[in-house]
């Protein structure tokens, strides 16, 4: 925690304010300096910053230092943190029927062996659909940075289970997608989702819902939240390059990928 806010401080804050005497620091100084922040899209950033410069005033009035703590006067100033969105999901004590059920599904099979990967991957949708075979390296999957939210490469752990299910993909297809509609271009965004309307799950289950069922049971099961969040690849890339290299947090997720797999199959 404290590295992650001493990273923040030193990118963010240190380069506005950071040669400035601390009783010189004025509420619209402050503002422009979060202002920055939020104009990458790091609303949370800014105000995880907000709070650790507030701090640091709060101390220094403690001590004598200053009088006001500008930091507090600019809080409605700032972006609000965007509305969270959660999709339809289902408990983790109905997973393995989901699981039965995908497995039993009678549509076209490229689409359950696309569901079942997504079951055991819990990549975004579009990652799935646009995959390519060049990006599989071994066990691993390698998605290039341009094709993720965070724009960081995301390495995904491959599972024997999900290994086997890329060997039976590769019966239907020819292309270069790892799981390709008609004529071998990318999967429909709507294939999946019809294929759970069509199992059952209409209103109940959407398939970015399935990254929701993952994460829920992993954090049930006691698995570290930070491997969780980077496999979702919802961390942001300053945080995986200030706190982990490539081998300590692949490892980690491997060994919860591993699990998480085991615990569908049985």
């Amino acid at each position: 925690h404290s590295g992650r806010m001493w990273a923040r401080v030193q990118r963010d804050a240190f380069p506005e304010i950071g040669a400035l005497p601390i009783d010189k620091i004025k509420p619209p100084t402050l503002l422009a300096m979060l202002r920055k922040v939020e104009d990458r899209g790091a609303i949370e950033v800014a105000k995880r910053l907000k709070q650790s410069v507030s701090s640091v005033f709060r101390f220094a009035i403690a001590e004598g230092l200053v009088e006001h703590n500008p930091a507090a006067e600019i809080g409605a100033a700032l972006k609000p943190t965007p509305r969270v969105r959660h999709f339809a999901t289902i408990k983790p004590s109905e997973a393995h029927e989901l699981v039965r059920k995908v497995a039993g599904y009678e549509g076209e099979p490229i689409t359950r062996i696309a569901l079942l990967f997504m079951l055991h991957t819990f990549v975004r949708t579009n990652e799935l659909r646009y995959g390519l075979w060049s990006e599989i390296e071994g066990d691993i999957w390698r998605i290039p940075e341009e094709r993720m939210k965070m724009r960081k490469e995301h390495i995904v752990p491959l599972t024997p289970q999900a290994l086997a299910l890329l060997e039976e993909a590769k019966q239907y297809q020819c292309g270069p997608y790892l799981f390709a509609g008609l004529r071998d271009e990318a999967m429909s965004e709507n294939t999946l989702i019809y294929a759970l309307y069509r199992l059952g799950y209409h209103s109940r289950l959407t398939v970015h819902g399935l990254r929701r069922l993952a994460s829920t049971t992993l954090n049930e099961h006691g698995w570290p939240s930070d491997h969780i969040e980077m496999q979702l690849a919802h961390v942001s890339k300053d945080r995986i390059r200030g706190i982990y290299n490539s081998a300590e947090w692949l490892s980690g997720r491997r060994q919860m990928m591993n699990w998480w797999s085991d615990y569908l199959s049985t």
